[in-house]
């Protein structure tokens, strides 16, 4: 099957890192190489994402347990992946998911192969797509646009074209992988 591991996705909230995913995940639905985890989160999913629901009991002691391959807090949800990808990985899987900046360095330190793609877009698309989200869990526009990129990406997908061609270099990446 090759080598597995991880493809982190990273980037602000509104740069369609969902949407990028998803077209991913439908271009890639005949190869069982790529594997596409639904994260947990102490929320219920929503039109804009597709997670697992969990409890912040359950949340809490599964972080404790140790029983997530990585788990984060942020504004104010716990988000975890399931314990079930480091073995994916491990047996050759390529494990691609979207998840906090603040985790990226454990992962490297952690996690097998792991690479970041970092999906941005101009602050005043970004602004824009977050205020048709109408979410109230995104909070101040201002402070989460302000937010700086602290990673070290190993692509970074300008995403503010058409969503396929966003997609085409994640799936570029993920192919070369």
């Amino acid at each position: 099957m090759g080598d597995g591991g991880f493809v982190l996705v990273v980037g602000p909230s509104g740069a369609g890192k969902d949407t990028l995913l998803r077209l991913a995940r439908e271009a890639l639905a005949g190869e069982p190489r790529y594997v596409f985890p639904r994260r947990l989160v102490t929320r219920p999913p929503s039109a804009h994402e597709d997670n697992e629901p969990i409890g912040e009991e359950d949340f809490s002691e599964g972080e404790a347990a140790g029983r997530f391959t990585l788990s984060w807090r942020a504004h104010g949800l716990g988000y975890a992946l399931p314990g079930s990808c480091a073995a994916l990985a491990r047996d050759g899987h390529v494990v691609v998911c979207n998840v906090s900046r603040r985790v990226v360095g454990e992962a490297r330190r952690r996690l097998p192969a792991v690479t970041v793609v970092e999906v941005t877009a101009p602050p005043e698309v970004l602004a824009a797509r977050l205020a048709a989200r109408g979410r109230r869990e995104d909070g101040d526009l201002g402070a989460r646009l302000a937010r700086s990129a602290s990673v070290t990406a190993d692509l970074v997908v300008m995403n503010d074209g058409p969503p396929e061609a966003g997609a085409a270099k994640l799936l570029a990446h993920l192919r070369a992988r």
